[in-house]
C-alpha cells in the first residue's frame, strides 16, 4: 500500500503548476461548490418538470418505471444541490455518521436511479425471448437493499473509528465497496443494454422506430457504462491516496468539478434529454415506460 501511495503522489506531482494554484485558490473552492450546486439544481428542476408533464399526460397510471426514474433523479440532484450549496456547514456536522450519510447517500441513490434502466431493459429482453420475468424485480430490490445495508454498516464503522489508522482502513474499505458497486452497474448496462441493442439490430429494417430505439439504447448504454466505470476508477484512486485524490472535500475544488461533471452532471443531463419524449396518452397494449423516441 505504501508503494501505491508513493506512485499516486508522484503522478500528482507531475501535474502543472496552474492545477496546484487553482486547487489552493479560496475563491475557486467557494464558487466551485456554488456552480456544482446550481448545475444539480437545474437538473433536479428539469426532472421534476418532466415528472409533472408525464403525470398530466397519463394521470390514470400509477408509479411507472418512468415516473420513479424521474422522481429519483430529482431527489438525487436536490440532495447534491444542497450538499454543495451548504458544503462548509456540512463539514462541521456532528456526529460524523450524519455527515457521512449526507455525503454518500446521493451516490447510492444515483446507483438505484440508473439501475432502474437496467431492470427495465432486462424485462424487455426477457419478455422478447419468452423468458420468465417474475424474479427480476425481487432481485433488483434485494440487491439494492444489500448495497444500502452494507453501506450502512460501513458508515457505522467509519463513525466509530477512533484513530488515524482505523479511519484510513475504513476509508479504503468504503471506497473499495463503492467502486465495486459502480462496476456492477457498468456491467449491468453492458450486459442488458448490449443484449437489447443486438436484439433490436435483428429486427426488420422497416420496423417502426427501430433506428430511433437503437440509437437511444446504444447512447444510454454507452453513457451510463462509461460514467459508472469512471466513478469506480476515481473512487478507487481516492482510496489509494486519500490525501491528494480525496473527493468531496473543500481543498480539491477542481478535482470535484471534473469528477462530478463527468460521472453525474453531464450523464444525467444527457440521459434526461434522450428520454425526454412523453408517453402516449393511451394504447391498447398498455403503458410503455421510458418509451422510444
Amino acid at each position: 500500500m505504501r508503494a501505491l501511495d508513493v506512485s499516486a503522489a508522484a503522478a500528482l506531482g507531475a501535474l502543472p503548476q496552474w492545477w496546484t494554484d487553482l486547487e489552493n485558490n479560496p475563491a475557486l473552492q467557494e464558487y466551485a461548490n456554488y456552480g456544482l450546486g446550481a448545475a444539480y439544481g437545474l437538473i433536479a428542476l428539469v426532472a421534476l418538470v418532466q415528472l409533472v408533464r408525464i403525470q398530466l399526460r397519463v394521470p390514470e397510471y400509477g408509479w411507472t418505471t418512468q415516473k420513479v426514474f424521474h422522481l429519483l433523479n430529482a431527489l438525487v440532484c436536490s440532495l447534491r444541490c444542497g450538499s454543495f450549496l451548504f458544503r462548509a456547514q456540512m463539514e462541521q456536522l456532528h456526529p460524523d455518521a450524519l455527515r457521512l450519510v449526507l455525503f454518500d447517500l446521493p451516490g447510492l441513490l444515483f446507483f438505484t436511479t440508473y439501475t432502474l434502466l437496467v431492470l427495465f431493459w432486462a424485462e424487455i429482453y426477457h419478455q422478447a425471448r419468452s423468458m420468465p420475468t417474475a424474479s427480476l424485480r425481487p432481485i433488483f430490490i434485494a440487491f439494492n437493499a444489500l448495497v444500502y445495508a452494507c453501506q450502512g454498516g460501513l458508515w457505522a464503522y467509519e463513525s466509530m473509528a477512533d484513530s488515524d489508522a482505523a479511519q484510513r482502513v475504513s476509508h479504503i474499505i468504503s471506497a473499495g465497496f463503492l467502486a465495486a458497486v459502480s462496476l456492477c452497474a457498468a456491467v449491468g448496462f453492458l450486459l442488458y443494454g448490449g443484449r437489447l441493442f443486438l436484439m433490436l439490430q435483428r429486427f426488420p429494417i422497416e420496423s417502426r422506430g427501430r433506428k430511433k430505439k437503437l440509437r437511444e439504447v446504444g447512447m444510454v448504454t454507452s453513457i451510463c457504462a462509461a460514467c459508472f466505470s469512471l466513478r469506480a476508477l476515481m473512487v478507487a484512486l481516492s482510496a489509494i491516496d486519500a490525501a491528494e485524490l480525496d473527493l468531496d472535500v473543500m481543498s480539491h475544488p477542481l478535482l470535484n468539478i471534473i469528477y462530478y461533471a463527468a460521472v453525474e452532471v453531464i450523464p444525467s443531463a444527457w440521459v434526461l434529454a434522450i428520454l425526454r419524449k412523453l408517453p402516449p396518452k393511451r394504447t391498447n397494449q398498455g403503458y410503455q415506460s421510458i418509451p422510444t423516441r
